[in-house]
């Protein structure tokens, strides 16, 4: 009998994964809205299987994460292979599955750290860290490789993020009792946060995802594996050979970027969508402002735009935004960007982000182009404030269709109306 009631007991706490003396909190659908979705407080939720053996592995790191963060960041847990359409809610679609619900509840974020209490410790703290910041109305900066910027892959989710994305990747299989893995994590970590929206850095704990593992025959640690720009199979996997420190990885990814990435299209703005679809979210933002077409006919203007594809070409790595308009055609950007008294055709590069710009002083020539944007990639160059402190208003205007400029026609005026005047 008493056999039969520690089995029960086991049964228990192997079906729940976590005992209610845990500080990871239990979760189900009768009390997840209104514990996590409805409340102030950030949360982190593991979506679990009681059946997955990655579950179970995860349980000793998990539980002590919980532990540490108790009275700061709340850590749940729920059984969504018992509850399937809650998992769905939330679109897990493998296990474990962990969510951060921070600033946005009805959408919350993807977990991307190391699956360990460090990791999942750092994850949560910089996630209540930034809806603390939100209500100051400011945002949190993240500095000095974050492990938020490395992505962790597993079995599950290792085709859909790296196969089936557009993006290039640089993927590290590890050991977490590696030491040359240890070693290499705040620098994969520091080169993640460099190349952040150009080249994504993963990792994926091959002790635990032997299914990858042995897919890609990795046997020793760590192993870095390359996937390039586009479409991707199993087999397009190249090995790393460059160096382990953070300048190397860097130095080594923009390299095959560079070779891979397509030129970027110079734009004309034609109405705030343009702009913004152009401008926004790039690292920098080259604005070039070209004579009214009447003053330089299609084949000046044509000489101008391919002078900014051969300089696009050469900084394409950078992967900034090239944008170009009419003079006078969008008044409130030159005023914005204080361009007037310069002439034209002139350039201005753009930080939307920090609202700051830097306006090209030397010639509009191939020699002062590059010497003015390789200051910039340095980091040298002078930046001046927004003007107003806030991006500009974009004016609807006529897109260019590659003709010469014509003179508007006279009215012809019979003699008794020149008479009348």
């Amino acid at each position: 009998m008493f056999r039969v009631i520690i089995f029960a007991v086991y049964l228990v706490e192997t079906f729940a994964l976590y005992p209610s003396s845990s500080d990871v909190i239990l979760l189900n659908p009768n009390n997840f809205d209104s514990l996590v979705v409805n409340n102030d407080e950030v949360w982190i939720v593991q979506f679990f299987a009681s059946w997955c053996g990655h579950c179970q592995q995860l349980v000793p790191e998990y539980q002590k994460a919980a532990t540490a963060l108790k009275g700061v960041v709340k850590v749940g847990a729920i059984n969504a292979d018992e509850h399937k359409d809650f998992g769905k809610r939330f679109d897990v679609r493998g296990f474990p599955t962990i969510k951060i619900f921070g600033k946005n509840k009805k959408k919350p974020e993807e977990f991307s750290g190391s699956r360990n209490a460090q990791g999942i410790v750092d994850s949560a703290l910089n996630a209540a860290r930034n809806q603390i910041y939100g209500k100051l109305g400011i945002k949190a900066s993240q500095k000095g490789g974050s492990s938020s910027d490395v992505i962790e892959l597993t079995d599950s989710n290792f085709d859909r993020l790296v196969l089936q994305s557009e993006d290039m990747w640089l993927v590290e299989f590890f050991a977490p009792w590696c030491g040359h893995c240890k070693n290499l994590a705040p620098q994969w970590a520091e080169a993640a946060t460099s190349l952040k929206g150009k080249v994504k850095l993963g990792a994926l704990d091959a002790t635990i995802n032997k299914m990858k593992a042995a897919e890609y025959r990795i046997e020793g640690f760590p192993t870095i594996k390359y996937f390039g720009l586009g479409k991707k199979s199993a087999n397009s996997a190249v090995n790393y050979n460059g160096g382990r420190s953070a300048s190397n990885i860097i130095s080594w990814a923009l390299e095959r970027l560079s070779e891979n990435l397509p030129p970027p299209e110079i734009t004309q703005i034609v109405n705030e969508e343009s702009f913004k679809e152009d401008c926004h979210d790039k690292p920098l933002c080259v604005i070039s402002i070209l004579p009214n077409i009447l003053d330089c006919q299609s084949q000046c203007r044509n000489d101008y735009l391919n002078l900014l594809r051969k300089m696009g070409e050469k900084f394409k790595e950078k992967m900034w935004g090239w944008i170009w308009a009419e003079a006078n055609s969008q008044p409130e950007l030159e005023n914005a960007l204080d361009i007037g008294g310069f002439g034209y055709p002139t350039m201005v590069v753009l930080n939307t982000r920090k609202l700051k710009y830097s306006l090209l002083r030397g010639s509009f020539s191939e020699v002062g182009i590059k010497e003015f944007l390789r200051d910039l990639s340095y980091g040298r160059g002078n930046s001046v404030d927004l003007r107003g402190a806030k991006l500009p208003g974009i004016v609807d205007a006529i897109r260019w269709n590659g003709e010469d400029g014509v003179l508007p026609q006279e009215e012809d005026l019979d003699v008794d109306e020149k008479d009348e005047l």
